[in-house]
């Protein structure tokens, strides 16, 4: 059933997965993250772009590999000593990298088109990456999926409402600014900062030749650094966004191994309006098992807590 006139909120959207489902529902979908590359994702996913024609595809597939900066900071082959992607696949992503920002700035693309084009690029070379899971180390060895010769694929356009609207902001800050009837809220569960576990893909999509540290090659991340990626902020943090959310219906997605305890986010969430919560049980996901090793149970718990906003 189609939502018209309906706005939900998607404040920490990561790559959109949950406001491109709502979009197609249509409600209108206000998206936020402070990762840069998750804003140009969603420029795409929750904005309204037109279709890129074949042959723009074909030309940016065409493109011969430049030693740009992804090759020069995340190949082996460059003395950089990470192994992110192989050298030709860093190559192809300068190259179209470039090409995107040249023909952006040479008026031959609108910003409708950069976006889709980037985000695409942004989606397509984190399959080609040659780590466990995230960005936060790289593997010794190639494995299978990122030897494969790396191919610029675009994303789906996701047909809904046409006044969506698109930030790349605090949340705490954005939420004092906007109304609207249901707010999804999907924050950090962990001290893990999510710039850390996707700096590479951050790099890519603002190609603005930062200065990186340290083995795994971190760009400079203190300006998104997360207050719920910490146990000393966290439930003060998300007090203050629950307080200011004009928002009818808000539910947190958030599991047992959070930094708020379970019933932290019950107290807190109790003093705004009418609680619920619901919970499922999930298998643990061991890829980073250097996060993991402190954990002995097989399974986490989600739960799904639920708050009609008086």
């Amino acid at each position: 059933m189609k939502q018209k006139n309906k706005v939900f909120a998607d404040l920490f959207a990561g790559t959109g997965i949950v406001g491109s489902t709502f979009k197609s529902k249509g409600y209108k979908i206000i998206s936020n993250d402070i990762q840069y590359y998750s804003y140009v994702m969603n420029r795409h996913l929750i904005g309204n772009n037109p279709p890129v024609s074949t042959s723009q595809l074909d030309y940016l597939n065409s493109l011969k590999g430049t030693e740009g900066f992804i090759y020069k900071n995340y190949c082996a082959g460059s003395g950089s000593g990470r192994n992110y992607f192989t050298d030709e696949n860093g190559k192809k992503c300068d190259s179209i990298r470039i090409e995107l920002e040249k023909l952006k700035n040479e008026g031959n693309i609108d910003e409708s088109q950069y976006y889709y084009l980037l985000a695409s690029l942004i989606n397509s070379i984190d399959k080609y990456a040659n780590t466990a899971s995230v960005y936060g180390a790289f593997l010794k060895g190639v494995k299978k999926s990122a030897q494969k010769e790396f191919k610029l694929e675009l994303l789906p356009i996701i047909d809904g409402n046409t006044h969506n609207e698109i930030f790349n902001e605090d949340i705490n800050q954005l939420i004092k600014r906007i109304s609207g009837d249901i707010l999804y809220l999907d924050p950090p569960y962990n001290a893990r900062q999510y710039c850390t576990n996707y700096h590479v893909l951050e790099t890519i999509a603002k190609y603005d030749n930062p200065k990186l540290h340290g083995k795994s090659g971190l760009r400079e991340y203190q300006a998104q650094k997360s207050k719920y990626c910490s146990t000393r902020t966290v439930k003060e943090e998300f007090d203050d966004l629950i307080k200011n959310a004009n928002f009818q219906y808000i539910f947190l997605s958030y599991n047992n191994e959070g930094l708020m305890p379970f019933d932290a986010i019950k107290e807190i969430m109790e003093k705004y309006g009418e609680y619920n919560v619901f919970s499922t049980d999930y298998k643990r996901f061991r890829a980073d098992k250097e996060e993991n090793r402190n954990h002995k149970a097989n399974k986490t718990t989600e739960y799904l807590h639920c708050l009609v906003k008086r």
